[in-house]
Order: C-alpha cells, then sequence, then structure tokens
C-alpha cells in the first residue's frame, strides 16, 4: 500500500505539472498558518495539493507514520477546479490515494 501511494502522489504531481497547476514558487509563510480546511481562505485548490497535501502525504510515508484511514478531498478538487481540462486525469490519483486509504480499515 506504501509503494502505491507514492506512485499515486507522483501521479498527481506529474499532472498537475502537465496542466500547469504546479508552481515554483510557495504561497506566502502565513498562508501555511490556515485554519480553514483545505486552507481555502488563502491557497487555491492546487496551492493546497501541492504544498500542503503532497508534503505532509510524502512526510507520513517516510517517517513510517500511521497514515490516515478516511480522506475526502476528491469533491473538493472537482468542484473547484470542474472548468479545468483533463480534470478527470488530475482526479484519477486523488482519488486511488483516497481508495488505498480507506481499505486500512
Amino acid at each position: 500500500m506504501i509503494e502505491q501511494t507514492k506512485k499515486h502522489l507522483r501521479d498527481l504531481q506529474k499532472i498537475m505539472q502537465e496542466l500547469a497547476l504546479w508552481q515554483t514558487v510557495p504561497p506566502a509563510e502565513q498562508a501555511f498558518l490556515s485554519t480553514e480546511p483545505f486552507a481555502i481562505d488563502v491557497m487555491s485548490v492546487n496551492e493546497w495539493l501541492q504544498w500542503i497535501f503532497i508534503p505532509r502525504m510524502w512526510a507520513l510515508l517516510e517517517s513510517g507514520a500511521q497514515l490516515p484511514r478516511q480522506i475526502a478531498i476528491s469533491p473538493y478538487v472537482e468542484e473547484a477546479l470542474k472548468e479545468q481540462e483533463r480534470l478527470a486525469e488530475l482526479l484519477q490519483p486523488i482519488i486511488k490515494i483516497e481508495e488505498l486509504l480507506q481499505a486500512q480499515c
């Protein structure tokens, strides 16, 4: 499951890069202090995926910590990027990660 999760994280990064959603400059430091879900008040969905979700998942995987059993980020991503061409491709690795984590139960 760990290797599959890593693969899906790499796939997510790749599709974000292909869709020009990957950024070279992080958001302002204050943005990382948001207490809102998905840092919705200060970050776009692609910023949240790139700068919070992906790094936190990698940190959990690399430290051997227990992964969350339930996450539901695909509905937010789908709504926030509903106009995005190739949305299904972007959602695919996210949904696969959600399914893997739910299968831990």
